[in-house]
């Protein structure tokens, strides 16, 4: 008899602890990495200003969320009186547009693969924007914009 409530002890003793170590915090147990602060830096405005979501820092790149783009848009960005940032990408979702058109300093167009689900960063190269552009032009589309 004395047995039988060992065991018994042991086995709530067991499930009590189990229960308990469930939410304890384990050593390789990895928080997830904290959401983007959404920042103010560039003005945007135009007929598709809505589909900007967002801006956000990555490192020394700021990234123009534009994942909720679909069909045909576009927005002009303009910088800060301080200047543009020193990188600057777009933020895409695959399938959702075909083609961006990024017009400033010069123009560059960046064709848009369609597999995918998570949105994709674009990064423009240093050639489309200087100390001197104004603003920068980016249009959207189903296909890719003919030069």
């Amino acid at each position: 008899m004395r047995v039988v409530r060992a065991y018994g002890v042991l086995t709530v003793l067991m499930l009590a602890l189990g229960a308990a170590g469930c939410s304890l915090h384990w050593p390789w147990h990895k928080q997830p990495p904290p959401a983007p602060k959404a920042v103010h830096y560039l003005e945007v405005s135009g007929a598709g200003a809505a589909a900007v979501l967002a801006q956000y820092w990555k490192r020394n790149t700021l990234i123009v969320d534009l994942s909720a783009a679909s069909g045909t848009g576009s927005v002009t960005l303009r910088p800060p009186p301080d200047g543009w940032p020193v990188r600057l990408a777009l933020r895409v979702t695959p399938g959702a547009v075909g083609a961006l058109d990024v017009l400033g300093a010069a123009r560059m167009v960046l064709p848009i693969t369609p597999g995918g689900t998570r949105p994709v960063d674009l990064e423009l190269t240093p050639d489309v924007y200087t100390a001197k552009t104004t603003e920068i032009a980016v249009a959207w589309g189903p296909t890719a914009i003919p030069p």
